[in-house]
């Protein structure tokens, strides 16, 4: 038995159990409140499979927060992490889930960018924390776009696909009136949640081979959005930056991106106004039908 879950099973029986399959990885999270399990399975509920027999690869537990306590969250490398506030919990459990992924996965290569895909093909957001990638993801979905991940882009340099990782997409901001917000969606204060099938457009469950890669940034007052072709050289330096798991790649990953940056388009994307946005990209670019 793990420490992790010797620890688990130290603090008693949980409440609630949930399974999810991500990126071929069984993970488990034991909640300890039908409170912090709704917020987890409706955040990962694309992802979720019937609990069944069998080794799980990561195993994950939530004590609850009540009466001013903070939440605990018990990872399986053994380390407990606290968090004050929902927002921060699921903050750290994407964040922790997300690293150990690319442990475990470390053939593929791991990108700080959302995914798209527009027909066939899967289309990468990518760019710094704030620069507009998930309300850009929003903002798509509604023009025929379908969802694939959001903040983490997982890729097959194999056969050049992208894997899906349809969590919920996570807003810092309310997007602008011409896309609302649905019902459904998770208000944590500093963090707003969109589950699944909440979104617009149904979440891809395939793999899609990678069609292009676009760097958005947001510029406040800007008259007209902007999309500018980016050369190789510029493409590959943009790509490792955003690169996650560089290290585990040969190289330190460069290999990767300029491989990337040779074999699918890359452009810049600033803009302001979010329908002009989409408009320009759907018209500009060579995607696929819906």
């Amino acid at each position: 038995m793990k420490p992790a879950d010797r620890e688990l099973e130290a603090a008693g029986p949980p409440q609630v159990r949930l399974h999810f399959t991500v990126l071929s990885q069984r993970v488990q999270i034991d909640c300890a409140s039908p409170t912090l399990a709704n917020l987890v399975a409706a955040n990962f509920r694309a992802l979720a499979t019937p609990s069944a027999s069998g080794a799980v690869d990561l195993h994950y537990g939530i004590d609850t927060g009540d009466r001013g306590r903070p939440f605990l969250l018990r990872a399986p490398d053994g380390t407990t992490l606290v968090s004050h506030a929902l927002d921060d919990l699921l903050f750290d459990l994407e964040k922790h889930l997300t690293v150990a992924l690319q442990w475990r996965r470390p053939e593929l290569l791991f990108l700080h960018a959302a995914a798209l895909a527009r027909g066939e093909r899967a289309w990468l957001l990518a760019g710094d924390s704030g620069a507009g990638k998930s309300t850009t993801t929003w903002a798509l979905l509604h023009h025929g776009w379908r969802y694939l991940s959001d903040e983490l882009a997982a890729i097959d340099l194999s056969s050049g696909r992208v894997h899906p990782y349809p969590h919920a997409l996570c807003l810092k901001h309310r997007p602008p009136s011409a896309y609302p917000l649905p019902g459904a969606a998770l208000d944590l204060g500093r963090t707003l949640h969109v589950p699944p099938d909440a979104l617009p457009a149904a979440a891809e469950t395939l793999p899609r081979a990678l069609g292009g890669i676009v760097f958005v940034r947001y510029r406040p007052g800007l008259r007209a959005p902007v999309l500018r072709p980016l050369g190789r050289a510029e493409a590959c330096a943009r790509l490792y930056v955003v690169t996650l798991n560089a290290l585990a790649h040969p190289d330190h990953g460069l290999d990767a991106a300029k491989w990337l940056a040779e074999q699918v388009p890359s452009h810049s994307l600033e803009c302001d106004d979010l329908a002009a946005a989409c408009e320009l990209v759907g018209r500009s670019l060579h995607v696929d039908a819906p």
